[in-house]
């Protein structure tokens, strides 16, 4: 059942931060939300996955898993298995170990199941967080800039796994970014937010995967995007 978002506003006291979005996305698809920084990404998603009030209506799919940019989402004192884990001993799951090694080897943790979060780099961290949430089986994964922080390298790595795995298990997906490459690499569709929390235009990514960003056609989604951002 597809995502669907229906004039939904939020405000902050006075302050209106969203006004009025409606969107929809399909089953499967990838979608990245992209605009200034305050213009309400990472309020949308925290809505998406039930952690806001909101006016407005949103319906679809309700299993909906968050995942943040910030590495402290881990549990420090539990090791990557544990973290991993955690979700379903909540749900008071048993026989889940195979699940959780599947998972482990998706991501490519094979290997560090007892290590701890402080000894992990960035980029592992992040992949346990990204296992945290896949072992749930979420419909709809949500992403809050979760490459940020990483260095290019890493990041581009990461993007690069994500596209794969996000195939291999049909998922759908809705990622804020502020980075337009990012999004051209990775989004089916890409939506631009303006300052004033109203959707700017919908850019629609007609390229096959893996994506060569050096071609003539990724070229024109970036400037398409950024016209759209700038105004133009």
């Amino acid at each position: 059942m597809p995502l669907k978002v229906e004039k939904l506003s939020k405000r902050f006291g006075s302050l209106k931060v969203l006004d009025e979005i409606s969107f929809q996305v399909e089953d499967g698809e990838f979608l990245c939300l992209i605009g200034a920084s305050g213009c309400g990404k990472s309020t949308l998603l925290r809505i998406l996955a039930g952690l806001e009030s909101y006016e407005g209506e949103v319906s679809g799919e309700s299993r909906r898993f968050l995942v943040f940019q910030e590495f402290d989402q881990l549990l420090p004192w539990k090791t990557v298995y544990g973290n991993i884990e955690f979700g379903l001993k909540l749900r008071g799951q048993r026989g889940y170990n195979r699940k959780v090694n599947a998972i482990i080897s998706l991501v490519g943790l094979t290997g560090f199941e007892s290590y701890h979060p402080h000894q992990l780099s960035e980029g592992m961290k992040q992949r346990v967080a990204l296992a945290r949430a896949l072992v749930l089986e979420p419909s709809v994964l949500l992403m809050d800039e979760p490459f940020g922080s990483l260095d290019a390298q890493m990041r581009r790595k990461l993007q690069d796994e994500l596209v794969q795995i996000w195939h291999k298990l049909s998922m759908t997906i809705v990622f804020v970014t502020h980075d337009i490459r990012e999004a051209v690499i990775l989004a089916d569709q890409i939506i631009v937010l303006n300052g004033r929390g109203k959707i700017k235009g919908v850019v629609d990514v007609n390229l096959p995967r893996p994506r060569n960003q050096a071609s003539a056609q990724f070229g024109e989604y970036w400037q398409r995007t950024m016209d759209l951002i700038e105004g133009r």
